[in-house]
């Protein structure tokens, strides 16, 4: 396709968030428009919800679930037809409501008059307390008497989602709002699950997807589309996309690159992918894209290609590395939003949490302080791929003139820095930096909790914007880790995040269960150390999830050093990821996971601070060997 100028579309295959767009295309428009290439975008992710949940798409709904046989219809469905009218009555002021365009329809629909309710709205009962004498407002917890925005976006949040629970049981049974059908590519070693949806005859979902990809292609007229997949959810919606503009415009380069691809994809060897994608590149995007553009110019030789999978001719798949080094992160250029409908996103408030909210209520600019990770030794990281093995920063003055520039094209001045973990010198030259200009905004990312935040830091950053905080406090337990390498200790723990949150920063926890050689009694004596936390004040909230381990980390490379081993993998040539070990502890860690999600919920709401933490496992349980003083002795001894 030798061109003097090709057009190239960056867009984003469902799903992903429903509150910003995902970043990844905000960077490769940025940074290809840097280098005077004609760059646009496009959100198909959006754009495939908005379809849905309007009134013509709830008709193409109905239509599906009449369709159904009687004996196949859930309450759910029946309900929706029984009440259609109504769902078709309130979507399109609801969505409205939720993209901020109709602020006081609140008030009908904190009333619990105007929207249709069905079996989603059955876990407000939960919320009721019966020994209350003004009970009968099971969301006066949460909002009292006057928050009412926030409370209608709860409510109208349920509504939506009750609708996607509808267009499982109606429609496509792998539809959700942040991933669809993310069983088909998960750590999926052969293509045959995915090539077999793919051949099945299109849902409803799958129709108005390459609707959308068409009607894209025909706006900008690209030469090359690039799909950026994030997540294994997004690795359907990707390959739907891609088949439908193969099929109408077989001359556009289409190209498969994203998060998803750099960590699972990396000993790609199915043919069949190339029916759809032409080239599917790994790590950054910047270096390959530029070769790749040349090569399509007929500026460059295909062999000369960097870290790219193509098709030869024969029907075998190569992997093509010209070993070029990246663009330097200070010269990657400043993300653009443009093109991207910033209006038409939906803020909602899904769980009654002050830190998770963040994740899906508000737009934020998302930005990365720094590539890769400063510590970068943490046992269950995919330490080994790029995006955390290589590590490059930038100016403060470049980051702040990025962040002044987003200001000025969106208009909104919300950033979540994206970092792996975002380094503790440069988030203080980045405070004063912001400071010294006069730069307000807000801003929150992840961190290490190590000692470089001291409580004069925590302030300075607090100063500076940040509202929250989010970091790794894994297992509660010294000897775990020290066994992850996290270069952290539960006591330094205590004493940053108390810092953060004496400086008004809200702090979340990352946990983990199921860590090798981890016992039933490290697991209480983990869960002792968090409802200490959480009684001092330390964190506000947390989330626990089962160690999962993979191909890329210092375990899965080295078990013997876990007290592991590997359960064989079969042969790949799709998708390579997680592994599955055995542990010769021989814990049931899903069951000890029930106990820990159940106790975290009650601790996030101020419930059961004071209670032995051994009251929320359903087996009996050893005491917790931590001293029930640990936190606050440690918190004193920081005081000193």
């Amino acid at each position: 396709m030798p061109s003097a100028s090709l057009r190239v579309l960056a867009v984003i295959p469902p799903m992903t968030q429903l509150n910003t767009p995902y970043p990844s295309t905000a960077y490769l428009t940025g940074f290809l428009r840097s280098r005077a290439i004609d760059a646009v975008q496009e959100d198909l992710a959006l754009a495939l919800v908005l379809r849905l949940l309007s009134p013509a798409g709830l008709d193409a709904i109905r239509a599906r679930a009449e369709a159904l046989p009687k004996k196949r219809r859930t309450p759910l469905v029946q309900g929706f037809l029984d009440h259609f009218a109504r769902y078709r009555y309130t979507i399109g002021p609801t969505i409205a409501f939720l993209q901020g365009r109709d602020p006081t329809l609140a008030h009908r629909i904190a009333s619990r008059t105007f929207l249709p309710e069905g079996p989603r709205f059955d876990v407000l009962d939960a919320y009721l307390d019966p020994d209350d004498p003004d009970g009968g407002d099971p969301l006066a917890w949460a909002f009292g008497a006057l928050g009412l925005a926030d409370r209608a976006r709860h409510l109208a949040t349920l509504y939506l989602n009750e609708l996607a629970d509808l267009l499982r049981e109606a429609v496509d049974a792998r539809f959700e709002f942040v991933r669809y059908a993310e069983s088909l590519a998960m750590s999926q070693p052969t293509f045959e699950p995915l090539a077999a949806a793919l051949a099945a005859p299109p849902t409803l979902v799958d129709a108005y997807l390459n609707e959308l990809a068409l009607e894209a292609v025909s706006r900008h007229a690209p030469q090359v589309v690039l799909v950026s997949t994030p997540f294994p959810g997004s690795v359907y919606g990707a390959f739907r996309i891609a088949r439908a503009i193969k099929a109408r415009h077989p001359a556009v380069v289409t190209v498969l690159g994203g998060g998803f691809v750099n960590t699972e994809l990396r000993e790609l060897a199915e043919p069949r992918v190339f029916d759809d994608f032409d080239y599917v590149t790994l790590d950054d995007g910047e270096r390959p894209l530029l070769a790749l553009l040349e090569h399509l110019q007929g500026k460059r030789e295909r062999a000369r290609l960097v870290r790219t999978f193509v098709r030869d001719a024969d029907g075998a798949v190569r992997y093509l590395d010209c070993a070029e080094p990246d663009v330097p992160f200070a010269e990657i250029g400043t993300p653009t939003w443009d093109g991207l409908p910033l209006e038409r996103y939906l803020s909602v408030l899904d769980m009654l949490n002050p830190m998770h909210r963040l994740w899906s209520d508000g737009r934020w600019n998302k930005l990365t302080v720094a590539h890769g990770c400063y510590w970068k030794k943490c046992s269950f990281c995919d330490t080994s791929l790029d995006y955390i093995g290589r590590y490059d920063g930038a100016a403060a003055s470049v980051l702040v003139d990025r962040i002044e520039a987003i200001i000025a094209e969106t208009g909104q001045s919300g950033f979540h820095f994206v970092d792996e973990a975002a380094p503790p010198k440069a988030l203080r030259a980045l405070a004063e930096e912001l400071l010294r200009r006069g730069v307000a905004i807000s801003w929150w990312g992840n961190i290490r909790f190590e000692k470089s935040f001291t409580p004069e830091l925590c302030r300075l950053l607090a100063d500076s914007g940040c509202i929250a905080v989010s970091g790794g406090l894994e297992v509660a337990s010294d000897r775990l880790l020290k066994l992850m390498k996290k270069g952290v200790s539960v006591e330094q723990v205590a004493r940053v995040t108390h810092a953060f949150s004496e400086a008004g920063v809200l702090v979340h926890a990352y946990l983990m269960y199921g860590f090798p050689t981890q016992t039933v009694h490290d697991t209480v004596d983990a869960l002792e150390y968090v409802r200490q936390l959480f009684a001092a004040g330390c964190i506000q909230s947390g989330f626990f999830h089962r160690f999962a381990c993979t191909v890329h980390s210092p375990v899965g490379k080295n078990p013997e050093e876990f007290g592991v081993t590997l359960v064989p993998l079969p042969k790949v040539t799709f998708a390579n990821n997680d592994i599955a070990f055995i542990d010769p502890t021989g814990v049931d860690h899903d069951r000890l996971g029930k106990a820990l999600n159940k106790a975290l919920y009650n601790y996030m709401h101020g419930i059961g601070l004071e209670a032995d933490v051994r009251q929320w496992f359903d087996e009996r349980v050893p005491r917790p060997r931590v001293g029930r003083r640990f936190i606050a002795q440690a918190l004193q001894v920081g005081e000193l």
